[in-house]
């Protein structure tokens, strides 16, 4: 295997069309067609992805873990500039959860250098600003830094912002929301009893890892999985999900404009 910094990766087919990672093919004319039919007004402002079935994909093609994690990162960057393209101004990715964090060593190895150098290569592609959400003191402490770096380095670029969930667990960021509150309470002299009493869904939002941003108002989950595994909890309470059966180094820029045709063709109802 590569070293991380020149892993090799694996050709990526679309539409039965061999094509290297990071590079889409000419538009077809359906594809063109569907893109053209959706008006900014149509389109998410918040797009979440759980970016799902790198392994599975890897192991389809004989290749290793990493390879696949390879593979899937790349497809990211093609992400994102559908989304540059579309003008979607806000998308976040789950790319390590604290479940992640209890894989194998080697596994974990991997798929945080993979996540390395994708953030480096986020920085050289100057897309927009990067920002973290989930507990980044439990990443490992090279990747935190390089994701600081990042982040410092992009904060004053235009462009879609791309939120990283990584150190991500939805149950631990309620957790941890409470754990906040219940501080700051605690310092103004308030008694648990009084802030029982005035508690509101207010208080918990404010002290999300996502505190800063919109609730999404599509959430993609590629590999077929009909669950969110933790992603968002909170957030996705009014969110609209979209599932598709590709794994997602395979998702294609068609797939995307299906996921928002259907998103298009809803009624949001937010619980009422």
């Amino acid at each position: 295997m590569a070293p991380a910094d020149t892993l090799a990766l694996p050709v990526i087919t679309v539409h039965g069309v061999p094509s290297e990672p990071g590079t889409s093919p000419e538009p077809s004319v359906y594809e063109r067609s569907m893109a053209t039919s959706l008006t900014p007004q149509m389109l998410p402002t918040h797009i979440g992805v759980l970016v799902d079935g790198n392994r599975r994909w890897a192991a389809q093609r004989g290749l290793s873990t990493r390879e696949g994690h390879a593979a899937g990162a790349e497809r990211i960057i093609d992400f994102l500039g559908w989304c540059a393209d579309l003008g979607i101004p806000q998308v976040t990715l789950y790319m390590l959860s604290t479940e992640n964090l209890k894989r194998p060593a080697d596994e974990l190895t991997g798929l945080i250098a993979v996540i390395d150098e994708f953030l480096r290569r986020l920085r050289t592609a100057q897309q927009g600003p990067v920002h973290a959400v989930g507990n980044v003191s439990l990443i490992p402490h090279e990747l935190r830094n390089t994701l600081e770096r990042v982040i410092a380095e992009t904060a004053p670029l235009p462009g879609v912002r791309v939120n990283i969930a990584v150190g991500y667990g939805g149950r631990q960021e309620i957790v941890d929301a409470v754990r906040e509150l219940i501080l700051d309470a605690e310092a103004q002299g308030c008694s648990m009893r009084d802030l029982a009493d005035t508690l509101n869904v207010e208080d918990i939002s404010r002290r999300l890892y996502t505190r800063d941003m919109p609730d999404p108002d599509l959430l993609i989950r590629t590999s077929g999985e009909q669950r969110l595994s933790g992603f968002l909890t909170w957030q996705s309470a009014y969110s609209e999900f979209y599932f598709c059966q590709a794994l997602w180094p395979d998702f294609t820029r068609v797939d995307f404009l299906r996921a928002l045709r259907d998103y298009a063709g809803r009624t949001r109802r937010f619980g009422s």
